[in-house]
């Protein structure tokens, strides 16, 4: 397909005019007019980027691009080798940050809370209502909800709290959004899960009693990107690959 109505369809799709955001959203870098294969991955790394090119990618689709808020904008170095893998190879760079967050079936939260078995209860918390509200399928305790988040992302969550708490009320926001725990607590929750934790984060669990599992920034938005390659590799007829680089953040 061509270029231009991939992007025009993950811009409206994503509905980017939404968000204000750290970075641009859309296309970040431009390649080859056709596509017709898409990686999609977590970050747009050097390692990520090289795989995508060997697999022979026209277009790779991230979560995490280039160009933030504050960059050094001089091409040296780091981004110097990511960006002569792209141009080099004629490859575009498709990158969607907070929209990629937010979508509702799509989005990194949706497909957490899917892969976690929650039931989205329609509510939500937050700058740009970015965290989710909804409860486990049954009722749970701290430390099975610790075991269950484990065995679904294959990676030990760091958990604070009391771990026999009951949870019944599950607040959740993917990647880097521990400043949103005092408002999962204001919105009732019973524990909140997210990528990171902070030194305030213990206190903030000991004090109000809400469970909080630090289950990596990594492992909870793996699934953002990869379902909305699978989403427009199925509508549009392209070959479609995710890459999980690892990744123990």
């Amino acid at each position: 397909m061509n270029r231009v109505e991939l992007e025009l369809y993950l811009n409206d799709t994503l509905q980017i005019a939404q968000f204000r955001d750290y970075c641009p959203n859309g296309l970040q870098v431009e390649g080859r007019s056709n596509i017709r294969k898409i990686a999609s991955g977590v970050t747009a790394s050097l390692a990520f980027l090289e795989a995508a090119r060997d697999w022979g990618a026209d277009a790779v689709l991230v979560h995490h691009g280039y160009f933030w808020k504050n960059e050094d904008a001089r091409i040296t170095g780091m981004k110097r080798r990511r960006l002569g893998v792209l141009i080099g190879h004629d490859i575009n760079l498709f990158a969607y940050h907070l929209p990629l967050d937010a979508h509702p079936e799509l989005g990194n939260n949706a497909q957490l809370g899917k892969l976690l078995g929650f039931v989205d209860d329609g509510g939500r918390f937050g700058p740009d209502q970015l965290g989710w509200l909804g409860a486990p399928a049954q009722p749970t305790t701290l430390a099975a909800l610790a075991a269950h988040v484990e065995a679904r992302l294959g990676r030990a969550p760091l958990m604070l709290g009391e771990p026999t708490r009951e949870v019944r009320r599950v607040a959740w926001c993917t990647g880097g959004a521990q400043g949103f725990f005092e408002a999962a607590i204001a919105a009732g929750a019973d524990v909140y899960i997210s990528g990171e934790v902070s030194e305030p984060t213990q206190h903030l669990a000991l004090e109000s009693g809400t469970g909080y599992l630090a289950a990596g920034h990594h492992a909870t938005e793996r699934g953002g990107a990869k379902a909305v390659g699978e989403h427009v590799a199925a509508r549009f007829g392209l070959e479609h690959r995710f890459f999980d680089m690892p990744n123990p953040a």
